[in-house]
């Protein structure tokens, strides 16, 4: 029997049971199915899975961003116990920056070229805060002191080319905070930063969460980024959440053949293979979704079941897999879970 993630306690952000639709000359496309999960204040709760799997649709979908005709179809999005998802326009742009914060790839395409960071700072604040001129120049001053911007004085009056792409993208991070939300959205936010800055990024984010109590929600490619800063982690396959659970078991005993290709796909230091595996095939198109389990032409462990119908999240071992190897009949049958790792990635 299909079971949903349990609830986290205290939840500030339940999302129950999502879908979002695109309708097109051809057909409506559906690219997130019945997804649902939750973040408590002070969670990181990673977003994981190939391009195309999604997760930027997801995070949107939180924000409010989906942009016609995209539509929720379906589910609901709670936000601190208020229902978001069918709040209209002027009520949801006042959510958002207010209650909710947004971090995304590229700090060029959030920041405006022709005003300098510090008057971006200062409107965004006023926008959503009853201060004065004064009191918000303060403000954005200790948000950029704050985000790690070096001497923030003398560098409130520049403009975003005058920065570096790490630094651009800490201004960006000190607007999503300006107006104190609760939570924050972050897609793929050190993709385009060098290593180094990447990691100044993540102990940044890490730092929000654990003083400040935001919950963030980190949507990302890179299994490496998850495993540093977030607490648990949903990957996502086709518009499906296909495992969540807690980040150390997700990562280290996957029980779902997806998230095992993945894991299985990233070097290790001293590992002694010649050659990384691989998940051999593609992601199918939004239009040709596979009938029973979306992963059935990719996966090693595929059996009729799984080529007919598709599973719900069930119960495997620490952790909740869409994957038939977990059924609890194939169990009671004994023929246990069908399980391992090395078949997975052999």
């Amino acid at each position: 029997m299909p079971v949903a993630p349990p609830p986290v306690a205290d939840a500030l952000l339940a999302v129950d049971d999502l879908t979002v639709e695109f309708p097109t000359r051809r057909g409506t496309l559906t690219a997130v199915r019945g997804v649902s999960f939750a973040i408590a204040a002070g969670e990181v709760l990673g977003l994981v899975g190939e391009s195309g799997a999604g997760k930027s649709v997801t995070g949107a979908a939180v924000i409010g961003l989906i942009d016609p005709p995209g539509r929720i179809a379906s589910g609901r999005i709670v936000l601190d116990g208020r229902r978001i998802d069918d709040l209209p326009s002027a009520a949801m742009r006042r959510v958002r920056g207010r209650e909710i914060g947004a971090v995304f790839q590229d700090p060029l395409t959030a920041l405006d070229p022709l005003y300098s960071i510090g008057r971006q700072l200062v409107e965004t604040i006023r926008a959503h805060l009853d201060l004065t001129e004064g009191q918000a120049r303060e403000r954005a001053l200790s948000l950029l002191a704050d985000v790690g911007i070096p001497a923030p004085a003398s560098r409130f009056d520049q403009y975003p080319h005058q920065f570096s792409g790490g630094m651009r993208q800490r201004v960006v991070i000190a607007l999503a905070l300006a107006a104190a939300p609760r939570l924050i959205i972050a897609d793929e936010p050190t993709t385009a930063l060098d290593v180094s800055i990447q990691a100044q990024i993540i102990a940044l984010l890490a730092r929000l969460a654990r003083e400040h109590r935001t919950a963030i929600l980190l949507i990302t490619h890179d299994m490496g980024v998850i495993a540093e800063i977030a607490s648990r982690v949903a990957v996502m396959y086709a518009g499906r959440i296909v495992e969540i659970g807690d980040v150390d078991d997700v990562i280290h005993r996957p029980r779902h053949p997806y998230t095992a290709g993945l894991m299985g796909s990233i070097p290790s230091v001293g590992s002694g293979l010649e050659r990384l595996p691989q998940i051999e095939g593609s992601m199918p198109r939004l239009d040709a979704i596979p009938a029973g389990c979306a992963f059935n032409p990719r996966c090693p462990r595929a059996f009729d079941r799984c080529r007919s119908e598709r599973p719900g999240l069930l119960q495997a071992n620490g952790t909740l897999a869409a994957c038939w190897l977990h059924a609890p009949e194939r169990k009671a049958a004994g023929a246990g879970p069908g399980w391992s790792e090395g078949a997975v990635h052999g």
